[in-house]
Protein backbone atom coordinates (compact mmCIF):
# COMPACT_ATOMS: atom_id res chain seq x y z
CA UNK A 1 0.00 0.00 0.00
CA UNK A 2 0.94 3.63 -0.40
CA UNK A 3 0.43 5.42 2.90
CA UNK A 4 0.51 9.19 3.31
CA UNK A 5 1.51 10.31 6.80
CA UNK A 6 0.72 13.83 7.98
CA UNK A 7 3.31 15.11 10.41
CA UNK A 8 5.86 12.99 8.60
CA UNK A 9 8.81 14.12 10.73
CA UNK A 10 7.11 13.46 14.05
CA UNK A 11 8.43 10.87 16.45
CA UNK A 12 5.59 8.41 15.86
CA UNK A 13 5.59 9.07 12.12
CA UNK A 14 9.29 8.30 11.66
CA UNK A 15 8.87 5.04 13.54
CA UNK A 16 5.81 4.14 11.47
CA UNK A 17 7.60 4.97 8.23
CA UNK A 18 10.39 2.53 9.09
CA UNK A 19 7.88 -0.20 9.89
CA UNK A 20 5.91 0.42 6.71
CA UNK A 21 9.03 0.28 4.57
CA UNK A 22 10.15 -2.94 6.25
CA UNK A 23 6.70 -4.45 5.58
CA UNK A 24 6.93 -3.65 1.87
CA UNK A 25 4.67 -0.60 1.80
CA UNK A 26 5.40 2.82 0.30
CA UNK A 27 5.33 5.50 3.00
CA UNK A 28 5.16 9.18 2.06
CA UNK A 29 5.43 11.86 4.73
CA UNK A 30 4.08 15.40 4.66
CA UNK A 31 6.63 17.90 6.01
CA UNK A 32 6.91 21.68 5.95
CA UNK A 33 10.63 22.00 6.66
CA UNK A 34 12.88 20.87 3.78
CA UNK A 35 15.69 20.27 6.26
CA UNK A 36 13.71 17.27 7.53
CA UNK A 37 13.67 15.47 4.18
CA UNK A 38 16.84 13.51 4.87
CA UNK A 39 15.41 12.02 8.06
CA UNK A 40 12.38 10.73 6.16
CA UNK A 41 14.53 9.28 3.43
CA UNK A 42 16.67 7.54 6.06
CA UNK A 43 13.46 6.03 7.46
CA UNK A 44 12.51 4.77 3.99
CA UNK A 45 9.84 7.37 3.30
CA UNK A 46 9.35 9.83 0.47
CA UNK A 47 9.26 13.42 1.78
CA UNK A 48 6.41 15.56 0.48
CA UNK A 49 6.54 19.32 1.02
CA UNK A 50 3.17 20.55 2.34
CA UNK A 51 2.36 22.91 5.20
CA UNK A 52 -1.06 21.76 6.33
CA UNK A 53 -1.74 25.05 8.10
CA UNK A 54 -1.49 27.04 4.88
CA UNK A 55 -1.37 24.70 1.86
CA UNK A 56 -4.02 22.76 -0.01
CA UNK A 57 -3.13 19.10 0.60
CA UNK A 58 -5.04 17.76 -2.40
CA UNK A 59 -2.16 18.06 -4.89
CA UNK A 60 0.06 16.09 -2.51
CA UNK A 61 -2.19 13.11 -1.80
CA UNK A 62 -0.98 11.31 -4.92
CA UNK A 63 -2.07 7.71 -5.24
CA UNK A 64 -2.37 7.08 -1.51
CA UNK A 65 -4.34 4.03 -0.39
CA UNK A 66 -4.51 5.27 3.20
CA UNK A 67 -3.79 8.36 5.28
CA UNK A 68 -2.41 8.49 8.82
CA UNK A 69 -2.75 11.77 10.70
CA UNK A 70 0.16 11.99 13.11
CA UNK A 71 0.54 15.77 12.92
CA UNK A 72 0.20 18.22 15.77
CA UNK A 73 1.25 21.63 16.96
CA UNK A 74 3.44 20.20 19.70
CA UNK A 75 3.62 20.81 23.46
CA UNK A 76 5.28 24.21 23.19
CA UNK A 77 2.55 25.74 21.04
CA UNK A 78 -0.36 27.95 22.07
CA UNK A 79 -4.06 27.22 21.99
CA UNK A 80 -4.59 28.90 18.62
CA UNK A 81 -1.98 26.82 16.85
CA UNK A 82 -3.41 23.64 18.37
CA UNK A 83 -6.73 24.67 16.85
CA UNK A 84 -5.26 25.29 13.40
CA UNK A 85 -2.97 22.26 13.35
CA UNK A 86 -4.46 19.48 15.47
CA UNK A 87 -7.99 20.32 14.32
CA UNK A 88 -7.77 22.46 11.18
CA UNK A 89 -5.04 20.46 9.47
CA UNK A 90 -6.93 17.23 10.11
CA UNK A 91 -10.16 18.62 8.66
CA UNK A 92 -8.32 19.79 5.53
CA UNK A 93 -6.92 16.32 4.98
CA UNK A 94 -10.24 14.63 5.77
CA UNK A 95 -11.91 16.76 3.10
CA UNK A 96 -9.12 15.97 0.64
CA UNK A 97 -9.50 12.24 1.29
CA UNK A 98 -13.24 12.41 0.67
CA UNK A 99 -12.80 14.34 -2.56
CA UNK A 100 -10.03 12.06 -3.84
CA UNK A 101 -11.62 8.77 -2.68
CA UNK A 102 -8.92 7.77 -0.19
CA UNK A 103 -11.19 5.78 2.08
CA UNK A 104 -8.79 4.45 4.75
CA UNK A 105 -7.94 7.05 7.39
CA UNK A 106 -6.20 6.60 10.75
CA UNK A 107 -6.11 9.33 13.39
CA UNK A 108 -3.50 9.53 16.13
CA UNK A 109 -5.60 11.18 18.83
CA UNK A 110 -5.12 11.21 22.59
CA UNK A 111 -6.54 9.57 25.64
CA UNK A 112 -8.91 12.14 27.14
CA UNK A 113 -10.05 13.52 23.78
CA UNK A 114 -13.46 11.94 24.26
CA UNK A 115 -14.17 14.27 27.20
CA UNK A 116 -11.82 17.24 26.82
CA UNK A 117 -13.48 19.43 29.46
CA UNK A 118 -12.53 16.93 32.15
CA UNK A 119 -8.84 17.31 31.38
CA UNK A 120 -6.41 19.53 33.24
CA UNK A 121 -6.79 23.20 32.29
CA UNK A 122 -3.43 23.33 30.52
CA UNK A 123 -4.38 20.32 28.41
CA UNK A 124 -7.85 21.45 27.41
CA UNK A 125 -6.97 23.37 24.21
CA UNK A 126 -5.10 20.31 22.94
CA UNK A 127 -7.83 17.86 23.94
CA UNK A 128 -10.55 20.09 22.51
CA UNK A 129 -8.72 20.29 19.18
CA UNK A 130 -8.27 16.52 19.13
CA UNK A 131 -11.92 16.02 20.06
CA UNK A 132 -13.05 18.22 17.19
CA UNK A 133 -10.82 16.41 14.72
CA UNK A 134 -12.04 13.03 15.93
CA UNK A 135 -15.66 14.12 15.58
CA UNK A 136 -15.04 15.42 12.06
CA UNK A 137 -13.43 12.13 11.06
CA UNK A 138 -16.21 10.04 12.60
CA UNK A 139 -18.78 12.01 10.58
CA UNK A 140 -16.78 11.86 7.34
CA UNK A 141 -18.05 8.60 5.86
CA UNK A 142 -14.45 7.40 5.46
CA UNK A 143 -13.15 4.04 6.67
CA UNK A 144 -11.74 5.60 9.81
CA UNK A 145 -9.96 4.40 12.91
CA UNK A 146 -9.16 6.65 15.88
CA UNK A 147 -6.28 5.63 18.16
CA UNK A 148 -6.08 7.33 21.56
CA UNK A 149 -2.77 6.53 23.25
CA UNK A 150 -1.87 7.44 26.79
CA UNK A 151 1.19 9.44 27.73
CA UNK A 152 3.84 8.84 25.12
CA UNK A 153 7.34 7.76 26.08
CA UNK A 154 10.58 7.03 24.25
CA UNK A 155 11.13 3.79 26.12
CA UNK A 156 11.95 0.89 23.79
CA UNK A 157 8.81 -0.80 22.52
CA UNK A 158 7.91 -4.23 23.80
CA UNK A 159 5.35 -5.18 21.14
CA UNK A 160 2.83 -5.74 23.92
CA UNK A 161 -0.08 -3.38 24.55
CA UNK A 162 -3.56 -3.04 26.01
CA UNK A 163 -6.27 -1.69 23.71
CA UNK A 164 -9.99 -1.20 24.23
CA UNK A 165 -12.72 1.35 23.63
CA UNK A 166 -12.41 2.35 27.30
CA UNK A 167 -9.50 1.13 29.40
CA UNK A 168 -10.72 2.76 32.61
CA UNK A 169 -7.27 3.92 33.61
CA UNK A 170 -4.50 6.26 32.56
CA UNK A 171 -0.93 5.31 31.83
CA UNK A 172 1.93 5.31 29.37
CA UNK A 173 2.78 3.70 26.06
CA UNK A 174 6.06 3.78 24.10
CA UNK A 175 5.96 5.56 20.76
CA UNK A 176 7.46 2.40 19.24
CA UNK A 177 4.35 0.47 20.20
CA UNK A 178 1.96 3.16 18.99
CA UNK A 179 3.63 2.96 15.58
CA UNK A 180 3.34 -0.83 15.63
CA UNK A 181 -0.37 -0.66 16.46
CA UNK A 182 -0.93 1.80 13.61
CA UNK A 183 0.78 -0.62 11.24
CA UNK A 184 -1.41 -3.47 12.45
CA UNK A 185 -4.59 -1.39 12.27
CA UNK A 186 -4.08 -0.24 8.69
CA UNK A 187 -5.22 -3.53 7.19
CA UNK A 188 -7.45 -4.73 10.04
CA UNK A 189 -11.08 -4.42 8.83
CA UNK A 190 -12.38 -4.86 12.37
CA UNK A 191 -10.94 -1.46 13.32
CA UNK A 192 -12.98 0.49 10.75
CA UNK A 193 -15.37 2.80 12.57
CA UNK A 194 -13.64 2.06 15.89
CA UNK A 195 -12.15 4.42 18.47
CA UNK A 196 -9.86 2.81 21.02
CA UNK A 197 -7.52 3.73 23.84
CA UNK A 198 -3.99 2.37 23.92
CA UNK A 199 -1.54 1.73 26.75
CA UNK A 200 1.42 -0.50 27.43
CA UNK A 201 0.19 -3.96 28.32
CA UNK A 202 0.70 -7.70 28.03
CA UNK A 203 -1.07 -8.57 24.75
CA UNK A 204 0.85 -8.82 21.48
CA UNK A 205 0.02 -5.80 19.33
CA UNK A 206 -1.47 -7.79 16.47
CA UNK A 207 -3.69 -9.78 18.81
CA UNK A 208 -4.79 -6.64 20.64
CA UNK A 209 -5.77 -4.96 17.37
CA UNK A 210 -7.57 -8.00 15.98
CA UNK A 211 -9.52 -8.34 19.25
CA UNK A 212 -11.05 -4.85 19.16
Amino acid sequence: MEILIAGGHGQIALRLERLLKQAGHRPRGLIRNPAHAGDLEAAGAEPVMCDLEHDDPRPHVGTADAIVYAAGAGPGSGAERKRTMDYGGAVKLIDAARELDVARWLMVSSMGAGDPDSGAEAMRPYLQAKHGADEALAASGLDWTIVRPGRLTNEPGTGFVEAAAQLGRRGEVPRDDVALVLLEALDAPNTVGVTFELLAGETPAREAVRSL
